[in-house]
């Protein structure tokens, strides 16, 4: 008898980089800094998953400054995380891996 195929609870490993410009007066380390907490929280608290990894930065390119915030989690509904970044500024570097399909592949 061989062993049973393990399940991926959570498949979809999502990664994602979010900017959102500074507003005048706004500190965009303080900024940065908010905007980690704020989506941590909600993607805890309304998007099934684990193995959270977020860390915000500040930052500047010719649009001006900015806070950028990296997110790498592990979810069955990666469409709801993007949609729900989507809505604090512009998202990009997304990827979006099946890890369930990258085991049974690997098993061949």
């Amino acid at each position: 008898m061989g062993m049973p195929d393990q399940t991926i609870e959570f498949r979809y490993d999502t990664q994602l980089l979010l900017d959102q410009y500074v507003e005048d007066g706004v500190d965009p380390d303080d900024l940065a800094d908010d905007l980690t907490d704020e989506i941590r929280e909600y993607v805890l608290e309304n998007i099934k998953g684990d193995s959270m990894v977020i860390a915000g930065d500040s930052g500047e390119d010719e649009f001006g400054e900015k806070a950028t915030v990296k997110l790498h989690y592990h979810t069955n509904e990666p469409w709801d995380v993007l949609a729900y970044c989507r809505t604090h500024g512009e998202i990009y570097d997304i990827v979006v891996e099946d890890m369930d399909r990258q085991s049974r592949d690997l098993k061949g």
